[in-house]
């Protein structure tokens, strides 16, 4: 797939997302760009659909805006604030523990770069790439499950792993895809471009899909 291919592509499903509802994370950041709600939000999201991850975070941030109110709360308040989403009682005590490390050693700021993102407890490259991008507004490449699996569904790349598909897209994607390309596949796979037998009819880049791997489809 040539850069043309992926250019037209992409450009399509930007006129096609204004349909779909915006991911839990794209909701946050679109109220505000704070780096801390972000994150939050992010780690929320882990193992958990948007309809529940939204509500959850935004009942949590009435009570703690900041990673020092935050730590003003007892785990179990957090845990009640945030079910049902899920791990909520792992995620209660991660949420603690980031922001003890935030105020520890980055003066309560959520850093802006990959490298020191990834040495906070629970975050992952998903994680990292997604406040690096959103939050901050610098290049990156946030690979979830549907950036993997539509990419490869695609033929755009070959890959097994998530992390491999990240690199494999850093070394390929055009950097001016990088900041959009997440919520963008996310979306498409959440309401068209879905695991099992994905809505292909109704697909508007069908023309330029391959469909690779893609035994049934409706």
């Amino acid at each position: 797939m040539d850069h043309k291919r992926i250019d037209r592509m992409v450009k399509t499903l930007k006129a096609w997302a204004m349909r779909w509802k915006p991911t839990a994370v794209s909701a946050v950041a679109g109220k505000s760009r704070d780096p801390f709600s972000i994150l939050i939000t992010c780690l929320l999201s882990l193992r958990t659909k948007d309809e529940t991850t939204l509500p959850a975070a935004r009942r949590l941030f009435r009570i703690a805006k900041t990673p020092e109110e935050m730590l003003k709360l007892t785990p179990r308040t957090i845990e009640k604030a945030i079910y049902p989403v899920g791990f909520y009682r792992t995620k209660a005590r991660t949420i603690l523990e980031v922001c003890r490390r935030l105020l520890e050693t980055c003066e309560g700021e959520v850093p802006d770069e990959l490298g020191e993102l990834l040495t906070l407890k629970g975050v992952g490259r998903k994680t990292a790439n997604l406040v690096v991008t959103r939050a901050y507004g610098k290049p990156g490449i946030c690979v979830d499950t549907h950036v993997h699996r539509i990419t490869n569904r695609w033929g755009y790349v070959k890959t097994k792993m998530p992390e491999e598909t990240e690199m494999a897209l850093r070394r390929k994607l055009p950097k001016r895809h990088w900041l959009a390309f997440n919520d963008l596949l996310v979306a498409f796979g959440q309401n068209l471009c879905r695991p099992i037998s994905p809505l292909c009819s109704r697909c508007p880049v069908e023309q330029d899909c391959p469909k690779v791997g893609v035994t049934k489809h409706r």
